[in-house]
């Protein structure tokens, strides 16, 4: 039993001196370890700043930005965890991490599939020039201003000041018209006169009150006016002209404007822009005597 107990001790001792001239020898390389992590811990901060300083040139959401910038860190960090366990000669460690990294990574892109379809589409319309903060864009049947761009879905705010928030996958998936693109739009005015009306008197007094209400129409000649159907009560016809704008709301004012000017116009010239109308008429003659209710009710 005391042969035992001796070979037991000896056995432990020999174990600890084992683990103590291991830890011996792994000093150097842990104290190289725990310098490159701090050393990777003050890359990241400086690179997490000088990555939000160029691309917050490029985005104008700070949330974006910074969250491409938190990424950044996160693998600048990763990098030096994974050369630190290789300074300390972990490889079998690094390969497990590396193994269990992926399969955790497959778990959570399945599990979250729908919220990183729209992260990555928040990054790509953060990039995309032709989308800013500011634009009035029609969309999924939408239309108003662009106010916010995230990570997670598209703002924008109606001209009723109604806000709408849409799935960053859904506009990219989607056509968006741009009004903003441009600094000009074309107005359409459509109208009537009645058939009593001088149509080229019509004509030339339309394209003269346009021209005379706004600035950015030079001439008459810029204004389009055109005669398209014999209607039910009136002789329609379609006018329209450019004006610079860059909203719907700026093209709705230019509209108010025009039809104001044009009704002022006609009123003055005694034209008339007819409505539809139902005639009821009462002259034909029916000869209703009373032998024949009396007979008609005797039948029934």
């Amino acid at each position: 039993m005391k042969e035992q107990f001796n070979t037991a001790l000896s056995n432990l001792i020999d174990k600890l001196q084992g683990w103590f001239n291991t830890s011996i020898e792994y000093i150097p390389n842990f104290i190289l370890a725990v310098i490159v992590m701090i050393a990777s811990y003050y890359t990241a901060k400086y690179v997490s700043k000088l990555v939000n300083k160029l691309v917050s040139k490029k985005i104008e959401q700070e949330s974006i930005s910074s969250a491409i910038a938190r990424v950044t860190a996160v693998v600048v960090v990763a990098l030096g965890l994974f050369v630190a366990l290789g300074v300390m000669d972990l490889g079998k460690t690094l390969t497990s991490l590396l193994a269990g990294a992926g399969v955790v990574g497959l778990a959570i892109g399945l599990a979250l599939q729908g919220t990183l379809s729209n992260t990555f589409a928040g990054l790509i319309l953060s990039f995309r020039k032709k989308i800013q903060i500011g634009n009035w864009v029609e969309t999924t049947g939408y239309s108003g201003e662009v106010i916010d761009i995230n990570l997670k879905d598209f703002t924008l705010k109606e001209a009723d000041n109604n806000i709408v928030i849409i799935p960053n996958k859904t506009i990219l998936e989607n056509p968006l018209k741009n009004y903003s693109l441009t600094t000009r739009m074309r107005v359409f005015l459509e109208c009537g006169v009645g058939y009593e009306s001088d149509l080229e008197q019509v004509k030339q007094l339309t394209k003269s009150v346009i021209a005379n209400a706004f600035e950015q129409v030079k001439s008459e000649d810029d204004v389009e006016f055109y005669y398209t159907e014999f209607g039910d009560s009136s002789i329609n016809y379609l006018c329209r002209f450019w004006i610079d704008a860059e909203s719907m709301l700026e093209k709705l004012k230019a509209k108010t404007t025009a039809i104001i000017e044009i009704k002022k116009a006609y009123d003055k010239e005694g034209i008339n822009i007819p409505f539809p109308i139902r005639t009821l008429q009462f002259d034909n003659k029916l000869s209703v005597k009373s032998q024949d209710l009396k007979e008609s009710f005797s039948n029934n």
